[in-house]
């Protein structure tokens, strides 16, 4: 557990966020935790991946949201904050387009929320499509089928540790972002 603690650390957080992030590490290791427990639970027999619920992959990017948010504020305040979100020196005829800066707080959560949810139910589905081939082509779907079966299942041990990184990775640079907006 500590190699993972210190590859989060020194691998997505302080690369990111510099020190000021540290004090950010329990929210990201728990993220990042999270993530990677849920992901190999589902591996296990008779087991399901919670981060293939929509639900909990929703309450994961809300989460992020709500820090990202309030990390922001607290740094540069409110009125600073909102400032941010429209670059100085901008013509006024160019301020109803602007309304996409303000979108754009909504879709990276949202692209946290579909990337978890998508390639962790794409694994499924391509397993269950090749457990399929076996019904339908018997003898020979099952030659087929079982070997590239167990290959996709060792493929989703380290598609479970990726998303978690990921995932975990998106939300260090949202924060980021939000936090340091001159950059």
């Amino acid at each position: 557990v500590e190699v993972l603690v210190v590859f989060v650390r020194d691998d997505i957080v302080v690369p990111n966020m510099g020190k000021d992030g540290l004090r950010l590490l329990p929210f990201f290791l728990t993220l990042f935790f999270f993530i990677m427990f849920c992901n190999l639970l589902g591996l296990f027999p008779f087991m399901a991946q919670p981060t293939k619920n929509i639900n909990v992959t929703a309450a994961l990017a809300i989460i992020t949201f709500a820090v990202t948010q309030v990390k922001g504020m607290q740094k540069n305040g409110v009125g600073g904050y909102l400032k941010g979100l429209i670059p100085p020196g901008v013509p006024v005829f160019v301020l109803p387009i602007m309304i996409i800066e303000f979108i754009g707080l909504f879709t990276k959560p949202f692209s946290l929320l579909m990337r978890l949810f998508a390639n962790i139910t794409a694994g499924s589905i391509i397993i269950l499509s090749l457990i399929g081939l076996i019904f339908i082509l018997s003898y020979a779907g099952a030659v087929i089928a079982v070997p590239f079966a167990l290959f996709i299942y060792c493929l989703e041990i380290f598609i479970a540790l990726l998303q978690a990184y990921i995932f975990t990775m998106l939300a260090t640079l949202y924060i980021n972002m939000a936090m340091h907006q001159d950059h």
